[in-house]
């Protein structure tokens, strides 16, 4: 089905949505109704929660870009997860993953650096729940990472 360009903005607030939920018991939308968010690294990032969203043990669903030669440090993350690379090339530690490629990997089990390739890479991760912001490892300063910028954000329409 085409995407209409008169489609009315979505409430995509945690409020909203769990009312929503609440109330239906399901919701629909387009990766297009969230607002990307832009963190320092040129990094545009989009997520929700499956189910309701302000109950912590929700998986965590983010759409990621990076942009070209996008260098992130080594890190983990408390909660397990899996990527899918979706189009792009990203290196992580020395192995080098493409499109259609899965990771997946468990809470507090450290991994990267991850480096995007020259057409930079657009990632699709889902966390086990709400533990999902990245934490530093070994000697890095966290000063790549940037979950602060997404840890209070909620999905707002576009």
């Amino acid at each position: 089905m085409a995407k209409t360009d008169n489609k009315k903005p979505i409430d995509l607030s945690h409020d909203a949505l769990s009312e929503m939920l609440n109330r239906r018991g399901h919701f629909a939308f387009n990766w297009d109704d969230i607002k990307p968010i832009t963190l320092p690294n040129g990094v545009i990032s989009k997520m929700y929660r499956v189910g309701c969203p302000k109950d912590p043990s929700s998986p965590t669903v983010f759409k990621v870009y990076y942009p070209p030669g996008c260098l992130i440090e080594a890190h983990t993350h408390e909660c397990d997860y899996t990527e899918i690379i979706l189009d792009g090339t990203q290196r992580v530690g020395a192995e080098w993953h493409g499109a259609g490629d899965v990771r997946l990997g468990l809470a507090n089990r450290g991994y990267g650096p991850l480096l995007t390739g020259p057409e930079g890479a657009s990632v699709l991760f889902i966390f086990k729940d709400g533990r999902w912001p990245a934490k530093t490892i070994g000697n890095n300063d966290g000063s790549t990472l940037h979950s602060d910028c997404l840890l209070y954000t909620s999905p707002s329409p576009r």
